[in-house]
């Protein structure tokens, strides 16, 4: 004969030293999605890298590869093409996307950098081009035509089509607050090696990379104010790269069936 069955059971003893509370935690997106081949997005992301490529060569045909790959702009935009031609690779194979970091990197910086150019250099007199001095003559023909295209596409079509490719063809990365400040870091330091490098050089029209860089022209508490002010809101940009993320839905979700269904209870 066995002992009944008590209704109520006592609340079991906690134990020392163990943690009873346990954190909320969520699986992993290839165990309620499995990756699957996109071939279409591997076309665009490759034409977007491709394309990339081409304007950066471009430029560095027109102006010297010294001067052209020390601006921010360039550099914004060949890890752009790096990390579009990898994630490329892997929507073709159906592999994993690349960490959000490095991607929410590359885009920040190539926004940034379209940012800038649109509202600082665009309208500077004289005009402002990457080339400087060593273009000393326009080019014409099908060069004259390269050289036209190159700009728009590094200041504006690439960076709208990176952020298409965020919106559209790529799920919510697991980024945090804390990646805002670490991608601060590379900005920081191309900031304060161009205005020591710059420092260095002797005067002329190509001793600084842009012209409010210039502190025999505008002085440096005017040099610092703007560097400080373009750092700040490259921050306020993160955050809210970050933030979007978080709140956009997943592309590769919607509408996506689960192979299940849930119905009431019968009886």
């Amino acid at each position: 004969m066995t002992a009944p069955i008590p209704r109520d059971i006592p609340d079991l003893p906690v134990i020392p030293g163990r943690r009873t509370n346990l954190t909320p935690s969520s699986p992993p997106a290839g165990a309620v999605a499995p990756p699957v081949r996109r071939p279409l997005t591997a076309v665009y992301r490759l034409l977007v890298a491709l394309a990339a490529l081409a304007a950066v060569t471009v430029e560095i045909l027109l102006g010297g590869p010294a001067r052209v790959l020390s601006h921010f702009t360039i550099q914004s935009t060949l890890l752009l093409a790096a990390v579009t031609l990898a994630s490329a690779g892997r929507a073709w194979t159906a592999r994993r996307p690349l960490p959000g970091a490095l991607t929410g990197a590359a885009l920040l910086y190539v926004v940034a950098a379209a940012l800038l150019h649109h509202v600082l250099l665009a309208d500077a007199a004289p005009a402002y081009t990457m080339t400087g001095p060593a273009a000393a003559a326009d080019p014409t023909g099908t060069a004259g035509t390269l050289a036209a295209l190159a700009p728009p596409a590094l200041h504006t079509l690439l960076p709208v089509a990176a952020v298409l490719d965020r919106l559209l063809l790529s799920p919510p990365a697991r980024i945090r607050l804390v990646h805002a400040a670490a991608w601060l870091l590379y900005p920081t330091a191309h900031l304060v090696l161009v205005l020591a490098i710059g420092g260095l050089l002797p005067a002329g029209p190509a001793r600084y990379l842009y012209p409010f860089q210039d502190p025999g022209r505008h002085g440096h508490p005017y040099v610092l104010g703007v560097s400080l002010l373009l750092l700040l809101a490259l921050y306020c940009l993160a955050l809210a790269l970050i933030a979007l993320d978080r709140a956009r839905p997943d592309p590769l979700r919607l509408g996506a069936k689960t192979g299940f269904r849930l119905r009431p209870p019968v009886g």
